[in-house]
């Protein structure tokens, strides 16, 4: 399904669409909805959310997460939530994609997305630039990949 076609805002970073089902600017910043679907053993360095709550809500596929030293597996119809200010990542596992939707509360962190897409930057050969603007969203990046953890 693509969501572009519904008239959601969407965009396309590193294999991965974002669409915008429900914006920080229409919940007054109180929280956004993003829907995601990212391709096989895609997924992003380690990091840290230091001002948003993160919610993971799986549709489709598989995903490993890694939380504070923690491994899970989460499949659809399962969530994780991570609290603002906890090391984490996730690498979508098997060999369909993963379609999920992020919760961020508060909202506002995912502009990032379209802010990444928009400046067609990419990791690691632009994690100067990257590591810059996610300064902006709160983000501070702490380690690699899940895959490059393992």
């Amino acid at each position: 399904m693509n969501l572009s076609d519904k008239g959601h805002d969407c965009v396309e970073w590193l294999g991965t669409s974002y669409c915008r089902m429900l914006s920080s600017e229409d919940t007054g910043g109180t929280m956004s909805i993003v829907d995601s679907v990212g391709p096989p053993d895609s997924g992003p360095p380690c990091h840290v959310h230091r001002d948003a709550n993160e919610t993971f809500v799986m549709l489709s596929g598989e995903a490993e997460f890694w939380m504070a030293g923690e491994t899970v597996v989460k499949q659809a119809g399962q969530s994780i939530f991570v609290p603002r200010g906890i090391e984490h990542t996730f690498r979508v596992i098997g060999d369909k994609p993963s379609r999920h939707l992020v919760i961020l509360t508060p909202g506002g962190f995912e502009g990032f997305f379209y802010e990444m897409a928009s400046r067609s930057l990419r990791i690691p050969e632009d994690m100067e630039a990257v590591t810059e603007a996610a300064q902006r969203y709160h983000l501070e990046f702490t380690g690699p990949p899940l895959a490059a953890m393992q």
